[in-house]
């Protein structure tokens, strides 16, 4: 990629006791989670990307504009095209959210300006019509957080910036808000930098992944790739799972399945109906996915599919995870698989062996263009 596509960080520094040392590169599109245990330095990254924090050893080039570098040049805040939405909404009690929404949007430019997020998109995009006229103290939790959105959107961003937009609202106002977030990132083409220590958002949400530990960057890249590398713990966990993107084959109404195409293969899913040609992402967890060298005979799991053993690599004290290529030929999308390692043996298991992937449950990620 070209230095107009992506976005370049890198700082280094002490902060007190705190010493960060992290840097990354990312597509200029799309979601970029930053993700790790909480005090791993996050949010110092996302500060320093909107020169809230300055240390003397940084970077930051977003679409080839240069807002630090090494040899001292520094933007100000206020000259950084960027929208931040934090953890609380923080909306201005004495205006409308008519008023919360235009306040920071800049003045003089005509809507005709080459991609500029107009008002009544980003209105329609976050369904707030109806609260136009309502004060803050009037609104949900929920609907504070989509104004404060909508707010960072009109300032005409070239990146969004996300810290823990989620963490303050509770399990059934998180699920109003997921769809909206999926909203953005598949109608805007606009980067947003998303911090989170919950790895289901990170599933749901990101197309990039930067994993971060005590101030370091330990792994970036492609959130499937990242996902299924055993040297990296994502792939090591308990509940390690893979999120892969299919297209849909088809629909079957009488018993409610979709079927998806993904490299490789293709799984049956449940779920409503949907048009022929839609995306879809879908979660398949390393607990569901059992092995077998000759082709299963009949049996209550949908989805058999041929793959290949790319490699194995033992987790506690009788476990493997077995990373997988779909396809006869092992070129296709990568899952992962838990077994014992009296199965491995008993099953003579190698790296490079051919396999049948039985696949117990396949999970929709929600909203990804899902109706309900």
């Amino acid at each position: 990629m070209s230095e107009g596509e992506t976005i370049r960080a890198a700082f280094k520094g002490a902060l007190g006791k705190f010493s960060l040392d992290a840097g990354f590169t990312a597509p200029a599109k799309g979601v970029t989670a930053l993700f790790g245990p909480s005090g791993c330095g996050k949010t110092t990254v996302l500060r320093c990307i909107a020169g809230l924090l300055r240390l003397p050893d940084g970077l930051c080039v977003v679409g080839g504009d240069v807002w630090q570098d090494r040899d001292g040049a520094f933007l100000p805040t206020h000259k950084r095209p960027l929208g931040y939405v934090f953890q609380e909404a923080s909306l201005f009690a004495h205006l409308s959210v008519r008023r919360n929404l235009m306040f920071g949007a800049p003045h003089g430019e005509g809507d005709s300006r080459r991609g500029r997020i107009a008002f009544d998109e980003v209105v329609e995009l976050l369904s707030i019509t109806a609260l136009l006229d309502r004060a803050p103290g009037k609104l949900s939790g929920g609907e504070r957080q989509r104004v404060a959105i909508g707010r960072a959107l009109l300032s005409q961003p070239k990146l969004l910036l996300m810290d823990e937009p989620l963490s303050a609202l509770d399990r059934a106002t998180k699920d109003e808000i997921l769809p909206f977030l999926e909203r953005l990132r598949d109608r805007l083409s606009l980067p947003i930098v998303y911090i989170t220590h919950a790895i289901a958002e990170v599933e749901r949400l990101a197309d990039q992944i930067v994993l971060m530990d005590k101030g370091r960057v330990i792994g970036a890249g492609p959130l499937d790739e990242l996902q299924s590398d055993p040297a990296l713990p994502l792939a090591i966990a308990r509940d390690a799972a893979i999120t892969l993107d299919g297209v849909i084959e088809k629909h079957d109404s009488g018993y409610g399945l979709l079927t998806l195409s993904v490299r490789g293969g293709s799984l049956i899913v449940p779920a409503p109906k949907a048009s022929t040609g839609e995306h879809r992402r879908v979660r398949v967890i390393a607990g569901d996915v059992s092995l077998a060298r000759e082709p299963p005979g009949l049996s209550s799991i949908l989805n058999v599919m041929p793959a290949r053993i790319v490699s194995a690599t033992p987790v506690e004290a009788d476990e493997i995870i077995a990373v997988l290529a779909l396809g006869a030929d092992g070129s296709g999308a990568r899952l992962l698989s838990r077994l014992t390692r009296k199965s491995w043996e008993q099953l003579r298991l190698a790296e490079g062996t051919s396999v049948y992937a039985q696949v117990k449950a396949v999970a929709l990620a929600p909203g990804r263009g899902e109706l309900g």
